[in-house]
Formats: structure tokens, sequence, C-alpha cells
């Protein structure tokens, strides 16, 4: 068979073939040790980032995910950096963070309860174990902390707030956006120390971002500057698992307040007074 692009393809009886059937075949080798085949194609549509997916996204069923290190722990899971890439379009891989939820015996954060109030489980069983604390109960807990931060994740990303794009989840692994600046991973907005300008900058953007999530009932629950990260004059706002219903959680309200007296104290802390009781009022002017 000829496919040299500049002559029909033909067979070798020379009788010219569809050109709809002619195609180029690449072969892809295994992956080395501390690689995977890309997990995309094996996880259900849902399990997959909102539409309109970003360009920098890489599909392609012969990408290859390569582990590059950890770049943070946490009380509930770790956060690795993770490069998606195609062996034969190797510049156009990505590189994205993959946050891994601990097994239920190795993790260390013990106040699941008061978060998850209000919530639902789909299957009746689950939902009792969870209620006895047993071994499965552990079990179904550790996923539906990644089940809750997809959830919040792209419910965040589809109402347009500064948060890292959801690429997808299997099990209890969240591939999402890695929010680099300059290269590197973005500081968390504590180690900063911006100057007046961008310091009402970041305010601002703040303001809006929690009105948006309050309009939507939404309330992250344990915002500080550890989980807001500055990229340059953006802030991004992470770790959402723990986000709850502001009304259908009890302690909502309350973990509203808290919110905002721990951005308001960090604020104040590098020289921009913002009256913590008066931003919890105006948030709740928001309020469905």
């Amino acid at each position: 068979m000829t496919l040299d692009p500049r002559e029909p393809a033909t067979d070798p009886s020379g009788r010219r073939i569809d050109p709809s059937f002619v195609f180029s075949y690449r072969p892809y080798a295994e992956p080395d040790a501390g690689s995977r085949w890309s997990t995309w194609g094996s996880v259900e549509p849902l399990c997959r980032g909102p539409e309109p997916r970003p360009d920098w996204l890489v599909t392609s069923a012969g990408a290859v995910d390569t582990e590059l290190g950890i770049l943070k722990t946490g009380k509930e899971a770790d956060v690795f950096l993770l490069e998606r890439a195609d062996p034969h379009d190797p510049a156009g891989g990505v590189v994205m963070a993959a946050k891994r939820y601990r097994s239920p015996e190795h993790r260390t954060f013990h106040r699941a309860a008061d978060y998850t109030e209000g919530r639902s489980v789909k299957r009746s069983r689950d939902q009792r174990a969870l209620a006895r604390r047993s071994t499965w109960g552990r079990t179904v807990a550790a996923g539906e902390w990644a089940v809750s931060e997809w959830t919040a994740l792209t419910r965040c990303w589809q109402l347009g707030l500064p948060v890292p794009y959801p690429v997808q989840i299997d099990g209890t692994e969240l591939l999402m956006e890695w929010i680099s600046h300059d290269g590197a991973s973005a500081p968390r907005l504590a180690q900063t120390r911006p100057a007046p300008d961008l310091l009402e900058h970041y305010a601002a953007q703040l303001r809006d971002a929690l009105a948006t999530m309050v309009a939507a009932g939404m309330v992250h629950g344990d915002l500080s500057a550890y989980n807001i990260l500055a990229a340059g004059e953006r802030l991004v706002v992470i770790d959402l698992p723990q986000v709850v219903d502001l009304f259908g959680n009890p302690r909502g309200v309350d973990y509203l307040m808290r919110d905002c007296a721990n951005v308001c104290r960090w604020f104040g802390s590098r020289g921009l007074a913002i009256d913590e009781q008066e931003l919890f009022a105006e948030l709740m002017a928001h309020a469905c």
C-alpha cells in the first residue's frame, strides 16, 4: 500500500483505496517506572472537568502521567506534581496538581462531622457506616472528601470563581490545574508582603469571590491566607473539601463569620484594616 501523500493510496493489487480508510500508525512504548498511562480515558465522563475545557488540557489516549514530586502535605491529603504528555507531542504536555486523599488509618483530621453535617450519601448502607464510624464508614469518608472537593471545585469554576480548573477525579485522586507564577508554584498569600496598591486589589478580589460563593449558598469553611494562592496579581482559592451549605449546615453562618475573621486578620497584619463584622454583613446581604 502506498502512503505517499502525493499519490493516491492503493492496495497491493493497484486498486485505489478510499482516503477515509487511510491512517498513520504511531507505536507507543510502555511507560517507564514511576509513570502510568493517562487515566483520562478510563474515568467516566461525569468524572472529567466541566466544559468549555481549557486549551492546555491533554486528552490523548497515548498520553503518559509522570510523577514530578510532592508539592504539599496536609491533614487529609497530599498534593503531588504530575506531568501529562503524549510522547509524540512532548511540547504539548502539561503539569497538574494531583491531590490524593489518604487512607482512613493515615488521616489526622478529626473534625469531619462538623463539616459533613447536612450532606447526604447516596447509598443508605454507606450512610449507616458513616454514622457508626466503622472501618467501611471511614473508607467511604475518605472517598467522600475527594468527591466533595471535586463537586465544590466544579461548581465554583462554573460560577467563574478563581479556583483551579478541576481536570478529573478517579477514586480518591483529584487532578486539577497547577497554579504557578513565573514557572514556579504560586506562593500562599500568607507568604507574601504585597505593596499597598496590590493589597487593596487582593482584598477587592476576595470580596467579590466570597460574595459570589455566598450568593450561591456556599461557604469555604476553612478560609485563611494559607489556602489562598497569590499568582502575581491574581488570587486563587484552594482547598475546598470542607465547603458547606450556608443554611443547610447548622454551623454554616458561624463558618462564614470565621472565614471573614481569618482573612480580615491577615489583611490587618499587612496594613489594610477591614472590619470583619462589616464584611460579614456585606456578604450576608448577598445570601439567597
